[in-house]
This record gives C-alpha cells, sequence and structure tokens, in this order.
C-alpha cells in the first residue's frame, strides 16, 4: 500500500506542477482572448442568475439551482485551508495569482460550459444531462475516453468530494466536541442519503439555501477581520501586489519569497479550487434549462468569480491584513491554521465560528460532488448505475471521516488530473464552436 501510495504521490506531482499548470493557465488565456475576455459579463450573469425563473419539473433546474450546486462543490475547504496554504507557502503575492488565475479562468469555464449546454441531451425521464463525457461520445465519437472520464469522475466523488471533505468535517467538530468520528461518519452518511437520493431537483433544492447561507456566515467572519484591521488595508494591497511582482518580500514579519513560488504557489490554488477547466462545472450547467446555452454558460462562468475573486481574495486579505497586524500571533502557526488564527481576532469565540464554517463548506461539497458522481454514474450505467453510486457514496463519506487520508487525498488529485486531461482535449476540439461572446 506504501508502494501505491508512493507512485501516485510521484505522478501527482508531475501533473500538477509545472505541465499542468501551463496547460490550464494557457487555454484560460486563449479562451479570454478568444471570447473578447467574456469576464466582462459576469455582472450580467449575476443578474441572469437571481431572474431567471424556475426549471422545468420535467426537464431540468433552474438555471440559479444548477449554478448553487457548483458552487457548493468548489466552495470548500480549500477556501480556507487551500488559501491559508497559499499564503503561507508564497506569500502575500500568492493571493495576487490566485486572483489572476480565477479571472482568466472564468472564460475556460465559460467555453466548457456552454459546449455542455450546447450538446446536453434529454434522459428517459426527461431530465437534462451533459458534460465531456456526452461530448467526447456523441460529438467526437470518443466512447472510451468518455467512459474513462466517468470512471475518473466518480472516484473523484468518492475521494475529493465524500472522504477527504468528510474527515475535515470530523476534525472540525472533535476539536470542540469529544464526539466519535464513527458518529459522525455515520450522520454525515444519513444526512448525505437524504439529500442525494432525491435526485438532481432535491440536490439543487439543498444547494439554493445552503451555499448563500454559508457564504455570508464565512464572509461576515472575513469582513470584521478586515473592518478591525481596515488602518492596514491600504498596506496590505500593496503589499500583497507589491510581492506579486517584486522578486522578494520583507515585510511585517513575512520570510522572503521568491515571486515566482507566489506565482505558481498562487496559481495553483486558483486553478484548484474554482475548478475551471476540471469538466465538473460543466455537468450542473447542462441540467439547467430556460436560458439560450451562451447565457447559461456566463451564469455558470459567476461561479468561478464567487469562489476564487470574492471568497478567495477576501480570506486573503484577512489573513495578511492580521499578520501586519499581530506578526507574533502567527509566529509558530502551521500553514493550513492561518485563517484560524485570524478568526481568533474576532471578538467572539471565531476559532468555533471558522469550524462552523469547515463544516458547512465541507458538507456542500459533498452534497455537490454527489451529482457530479450521479452524472458520471448514469452516464456508464443508467439509473441502477446511479442507485449504486449512491449507496457507494454514503458509505465513502463515513469511511472518510474515521480513516487514515494519505492516499485518498493523493487518488483525488489524480483522479482530478485525468479528469482535466479529457475536458481540456475537448475544448481545443471544438474551439472554433466557441463564439466571442458577443452574440450573448
Amino acid at each position: 500500500m506504501e508502494l501505491l501510495n508512493g507512485l501516485i504521490r510521484e505522478l501527482c506531482g508531475f501533473l500538477w506542477s509545472m505541465p499542468m499548470l501551463v496547460l490550464l493557465f494557457g487555454t484560460h488565456l486563449y479562451f479570454s482572448v478568444k471570447t473578447g475576455f467574456v469576464q466582462k459579463k459576469v455582472f450580467a450573469g449575476i443578474k441572469w442568475s437571481l431572474f431567471s425563473g424556475e426549471g422545468s419539473k420535467k426537464t431540468g433546474v433552474s438555471p440559479y439551482s444548477a449554478l448553487a450546486t457548483a458552487l457548493a462543490a468548489t466552495i470548500g475547504t480549500g477556501n480556507i485551508i487551500g488559501i491559508s496554504t497559499a499564503v503561507a507557502l508564497g506569500g502575500p503575492g500568492a493571493v495576487f495569482w490566485c486572483w489572476i488565475s480565477g479571472f482568466l479562468g472564468m472564460a475556460t469555464c465559460y467555453a466548457e460550459c456552454c459546449l455542455a449546454a450546447r450538446f446536453r441531451v434529454k434522459r428517459e425521464d426527461g431530465s437534462l444531462a451533459g458534460g465531456p463525457m456526452y461530448i467526447l461520445d456523441k460529438v467526437l465519437h470518443r466512447r472510451k475516453l468518455a467512459v474513462l472520464f466517468s470512471v475518473f469522475a466518480i472516484m473523484a466523488a468518492f475521494a475529493a468530494g465524500s472522504s477527504v471533505q468528510a474527515h475535515s468535517m470530523a476534525a472540525a467538530i472533535r476539536e470542540h466536541a469529544e464526539i466519535s468520528p464513527h458518529v459522525i461518519g455515520i450522520a454525515a452518511g444519513m444526512l448525505t442519503g437524504l439529500v442525494i437520493i432525491g435526485g438532481a431537483r432535491k440536490i439543487a433544492g439543498v444547494c439554493t439555501w445552503l451555499v448563500p447561507v454559508m457564504g455570508t456566515f464565512f464572509l461576515a467572519g472575513c469582513m470584521v477581520v478586515i473592518w478591525q484591521n481596515r488602518m492596514l488595508l491600504p498596506k496590505t494591497l500593496e503589499l500583497m501586489i507589491r510581492s506579486a511582482f517584486s522578486a522578494k518580500s520583507m515585510a511585517g514579519g513575512f520570510t522572503g519569497v521568491a515571486v515566482m513560488t507566489a506565482v505558481r504557489v498562487g496559481m495553483a490554488k486558483g486553478l484548484f479550487t474554482n475548478e475551471a477547466g476540471m469538466g465538473s462545472m460543466p455537468m450542473s450547467a447542462a441540467a439547467a434549462d430556460g436560458e439560450s446555452f451562451q447565457k447559461q454558460a456566463v451564469i455558470s462562468m459567476t461561479g468561478v468569480f464567487w469562489d476564487t475573486i470574492v471568497m478567495c481574495a477576501v480570506t486573503g486579505i484577512a489573513i495578511v491584513s492580521s499578520m501586519l497586524k499581530n506578526p507574533e500571533l502567527f509566529a509558530e502557526v502551521s500553514a493550513d491554521r492561518l485563517c484560524f488564527a485570524a478568526f481568533s481576532m474576532l471578538p467572539w469565540d471565531g476559532e468555533k465560528m471558522l469550524s462552523v464554517c469547515v463544516v458547512l463548506f465541507a458538507f456542500a461539497t459533498i452534497i455537490g460532488w454527489s451529482f457530479y458522481g450521479e452524472c458520471a454514474a448514469h452516464y456508464i450505467g443508467g439509473e441502477r448505475g446511479t442507485k449504486l453510486f449512491q449507496i457507494a457514496y454514503m458509505v465513502f463519506v463515513y469511511l472518510g471521516a474515521v480513516m487514515s487520508l494519505e492516499l485518498v487525498w493523493n487518488l483525488s488529485d489524480l483522479c482530478n488530473a485525468m479528469m482535466t486531461l479529457p475536458n481540456i482535449y475537448c475544448l481545443w476540439k471544438l474551439r472554433r464552436l466557441i463564439g466571442n461572446g458577443k452574440q450573448i
């Protein structure tokens, strides 16, 4: 087992280093230019998502519900722990590059969701479905590659979508209460089952109210931290921008960090957290009805905006400003606990508040990723495949709460990479079908 874990770790280290970062960043930049920087339509997309009406009971969910499902999967513990690690490893400038990756990634998200919504199919029960597997199969006639994508999507759902998130939930709860991880795992698995057995509309319904509640709760805490540090806000923004471009950053107790480290770490965290280019968000985009495929793509694109441009940026500013205000507080803090240290400066029990956010974020990701896994399972095995997946998914939620996760972490990284490659292949093969955004 240790040998297998080591091999997967080495392979992930190669895939998720410069090759994957260059591929994704190059794709983001290409589609930004090709679409005439469709990012400028993000506020129109937000308006359309809020006022697009309800989805048909026979065909699909509303555009807002589809967006909420995607946000549930993407806004997770990575927005808390991932940004903490980015600042610790890449310095304040990493937050800037994370933001840049999100800005450019919106164009790739638009492109992949545009294709998914354009080539979606209607299932036997009348519901809508789509994603890279359907494009690979029906448009590019690469059935084997479509099945391979679906297999890795299911594995990613079991690993990153359920097990890792359940482990984070258990750790956050046990930090404040002596509860057996078995009890937490069983409870989380049962709650998950109550939601996912209801199908896409039930998942979307839960995500519709859970995402804004948990997002507002977390952002409120960050904004209070930033308000407390408001006198340092100009210095914070200056430091983040200067650190992003200067060879080294030496300020406020930060260790000097080479600019390339800031670029690499910031880009990597941004690419990982918003999932642009991975092929997951197109599955939720294809399930929505009521809008043209271009409009639906713009609505889905706003998910990257909320996840990276808003959530990650606010988290980063809260952390960096707190480090400038109380550098001694962060002297002995581990890389993944910087956000907890920042929240400890709140006038109430901020660390407990952040633990609640971790639990909510993790559960939302479990629900959101269950939808992606169901889409892939249905493509391979129809309704029977969906039922089998749902049962297995609940089991993996339980296992995640009670088991060691080093192998699961590495496996999830590998599965994410193996989803990304076929999806990028689709984008480049069908790039001529992606308009310049003027027709929207």
